[in-house]
């Protein structure tokens, strides 16, 4: 049961972060200013709110999922290098503090 899970994929690139993004916020907006309209025009407040809800909901469907559209840029990571062995080098960081302390 468990490896049904593992087979699912779970990231999204950097373009499709923007993506998803973007048409969060688009949703949302378009979802506000229609409910505002809406709930001006029959006085009722409580229409906006639902409709704004159910913008939220629709753009939740569409943008928390990592739909396959938001995965069509992978990054292509580097290659990792050989640790060297006998180097005791310092990070540069500690080497600032240690100047800093004398």
């Amino acid at each position: 049961m468990l490896s049904i899970f593992k087979t699912i994929p779970t990231h999204m690139d950097y373009k499709g972060q923007k993506l998803a993004e973007q048409i969060f916020q688009g949703i949302i907006l378009v979802s506000a200013v229609i409910g505002f309209l809406y709930g001006f025009v029959i006085e009722q407040f409580g229409w906006t709110v639902y409709i704004v809800l159910g913008g939220f909901a629709v753009s939740c469907l569409l943008t928390l999922p990592p739909w396959p559209m938001y995965r069509k840029n992978p990054l292509n990571w580097q290659p990792a290098l050989p640790e060297t062995s006998g180097d005791s080098r310092e990070k540069p960081q500690e080497n600032l503090k240690k100047k800093k302390h004398k």
